[in-house]
């Protein structure tokens, strides 16, 4: 019997999968798509909503020229989740902030809020800044916000992941369902008939019957009752073609003999070949059965790939997020040292005000009550001169305190700003290390500890002070932490030299040093000995990248236990 190539319940089942597949497809990414629509709409209506926010303290800024404000505003608009990028416009169309991801706007002034998609997969949102001043209005300038397509997926990654799985799920359940329907209720069934119907027997016709378990009375029982039917209908032929065999035995017996040794070997030639034909099935059977299983091997492999190039996209992506997260957490080290800068400062700078204010108050007494003795006309020389003296006494005091906050606000303003600007600029090293460290005054006079900084006078070099800053703070703060650590009256030791138009600066401390492990990670980022007490292990990796990428030099750290922590840096003056 022929071998079919495709069942019948094969094809029913392929062709009803095939429909449910493209029909989840299609409502799969219609739920993407909507998700994705949703998500940018509320992105937008976000970045909307912003202009409410700040729009005021930056038309302010940009009227007064505040530029460092209105800088400043940027900078912290992109702290938030939703902006990538922000671009700040004065009246006549200057950029006055370009920060983050953004692209080139046209020159026309804008007068109304606009939603703009760009390139790269960035959107943003132009609005006007309008400064209202004695009941007129006047344009002076422009905001323009960007987010990005990678915001979006970020916000509706979840949900999509929801409805693939979902959707993986359900797929998966019919898919089980239908082929074990299909299998017990038309797949097994029908190879059964094929396998009884390939084993018919001329000779034992009782024999060939079907006998198929089926529950159901569906067609295939029915055609199993008819196909039994004809055996009996042949078997009844049959024995009636017998009688009449036998009634012409007699007349015709040569004939039967001939006609008997005939179906003998028509019924040997017939059992040969019906073994032949098993066994050329039986093979095909196992070829097709081979063909199945690389088929679905392949499909397999397949699978795998997919999930591969998905894990890996996903992992990319990660990395990504890593990297913006590592990025504003060096931003945020680098903030909160200066905020310790400034809670110090104001602590050192309250004592002299504080002693100023008593003393002009002082003052103000005196100069009441000689005021009263000369109203009444009882004012002497010796009150006089006692008020001389006092009024000089406290005018020293007062001018002297004055001094000491001015050069303490001084020394943090310059420092303070250098550390928030990038720009380059000529610094005279040993005058702007000293107001370094006379910033850090109120952390060093804690613990009574000493500074000592050796540096060739008038020694001026093009860089940007913030690095500096940055650098020296870094390295007095981690010894003051880490190095003085339950120790008092420590020493630092800062010598620097010029050599061939090269800076180099050794930086010393006589601390607890480091372990050899300790060391050799000294630079990692997130690596710090004060894991859950405050410490973030950035400083001597922002200390570490700023020597070698902003100021272009080296740094290398020598320590040992119990003898302090040493740095040597060069960089091109």
């Amino acid at each position: 019997m022929t071998k079919v190539k495709t069942g019948l319940s094969k094809k029913l089942l392929t062709r009803v999968l095939s429909v449910y597949f493209i029909l989840t497809l299609i409502v799969t990414f219609g739920q993407i798509l909507t998700e994705y629509l949703n998500a940018k709409n509320h992105i937008e209506s976000e970045l909307q909503t912003l202009k409410n926010t700040f729009s005021t303290s930056l038309t302010r800024a940009i009227w007064e020229l505040n530029t460092p404000q209105a800088k400043s505003i940027a900078e912290g608009l992109m702290e938030l989740p939703i902006v990538e990028g922000v671009q700040i416009r004065d009246e006549n169309g200057v950029y006055i902030a370009d920060i983050g991801r953004t692209t080139s706007l046209p020159d026309t002034r804008v007068t109304s809020g606009i939603m703009r998609d760009h390139p790269g997969g960035t959107f943003g949102y132009s609005f006007p800044l309008i400064f209202e001043f004695s009941g007129r209005t006047s344009n002076v300038g422009d905001v323009t916000l960007y987010s990005s397509v990678s915001i979006i997926f970020s916000r509706i990654e979840v949900g999509i992941f929801f409805l693939i799985g979902n959707a993986i799920i359900k797929t998966a359940f019919l898919v089980f369902l239908f082929l074990n329907a299909f299998r017990h209720m038309l797949t097994e069934p029908l190879a059964e008939f094929t396998q009884q119907i390939s084993e018919f027997n001329v000779d034992h016709p009782e024999a060939s019957k079907l006998h198929v378990q089926i529950d159901d009375d569906n067609e295939l029982k029915l055609l199993q009752h008819s196909y039994n039917k004809l055996i009996d209908d042949l078997i009844e032929y049959k024995d009636r073609l017998r009688l009449t065999q036998e009634q012409l035995k007699e007349a015709n017996s040569k004939l039967d003999e001939q006609n008997i040794s005939l179906e003998q070997e028509v019924a040997k030639k017939t059992a040969s070949l019906s073994k032949i034909m098993l066994d050329l099935e039986q093979q095909k059977d196992e070829l097709i059965l081979k063909q199945r299983e690389l088929k679905q091997e392949n499909e397999n492999r397949q699978y795998i790939e997919d999930e591969l190039r998905k894990r890996n996209k996903e992992l990319a992506d990660s990395m990504e997020t890593l990297k913006i997260a590592k990025d504003q957490l060096v931003e945020s080290e680098r903030m909160a040292s200066l905020g310790g800068l400034v809670a110090g400062i104001a602590h050192d700078v309250n004592t002299p005000l504080g002693v100023g204010v008593t003393a002009a108050s002082f003052l103000q007494e005196r100069i009441k009550y000689l005021e009263e003795e000369y109203d009444k006309k009882t004012l002497s020389s010796k009150s006089m001169s006692a008020f001389i003296t006092e009024a000089q006494q406290t005018a020293t005091l007062l001018l002297s305190n004055l001094n000491r906050a001015s050069e303490l606000v001084s020394s943090f303003k310059q420092v303070a700003v250098d550390q928030t600007s990038e720009a380059e600029r000529d610094v005279d090293l040993n005058q702007y290390i000293r107001e370094v460290v006379q910033s850090l005054a109120p952390t060093l006079k804690k613990a009574n500890h000493t500074v000592n900084i050796a540096c060739p006078e008038e020694l001026v070099i093009r860089c940007a002070p913030g690095a500096i800053a940055q650098i020296f703070t870094n390295m007095i703060m981690n010894s003051i932490i880490h190095g003085f650590e339950n120790k008092e009256n420590g020493t630092i030791d800062i010598n620097i030299e010029q050599h061939d138009n090269e800076i180099f600066i050794e930086y010393k401390d006589n601390g607890k040093g480091l372990s050899e492990e300790a060391l050799n990670r000294h630079f990692d980022a997130f690596f710090t000995t004060k894991r859950g007490r405050g410490g973030s292990g950035l400083g001597t990796h922002i200390m570490y990248n700023l020597v070698t990428q902003t100021l272009g030099g080296q740094i290398e750290a020598f320590s040992k236990r119990g003898e302090g922590l040493k740095y040597t840096i060069q960089f091109p003056q």
